[in-house]
Formats: structure tokens, sequence, C-alpha cells
């Protein structure tokens, strides 16, 4: 899943969900780089995470 992010989208680190959303700063190869909530900004190996994509809904 990981494969599709692009910048400014929203997710969750399933293993630090107190983190809370973050959002997609950029993604080069495996190396991905986003702006938590509650953890600032982290970069995460997308080998070793599977980020959950959040949906919003729009009305």
């Amino acid at each position: 899943m990981n494969e599709i992010l692009e910048p400014g989208m929203i997710v969750r680190h399933p293993g630090a969900p107190e983190w809370g959303t973050g959002q997609v700063q950029s993604r080069i190869g495996d190396r991905i780089t986003i702006n938590f909530t509650h953890a600032g900004k982290q970069v995460v190996n997308g080998r070793h995470i599977n980020l959950e994509l959040v949906t919003t809904h729009t009305p």
C-alpha cells in the first residue's frame, strides 16, 4: 500500500496509534517522511511498516 502514497495524503502508523494522524511529506523509495499530529516529523521505512491510509468523507 505504501507505494501509492503521495505528499498530502493522511495516514496512521499501525504500531504507534498515539502519534495520531500524519500527513505524508515525501516518499523516496522505502523512506516515507510524515508529519504526525502528536509526534512531529518522522521518517519510516516502508519495507517494515505498512501505513494505513485515512479516508475522509466529504458531504
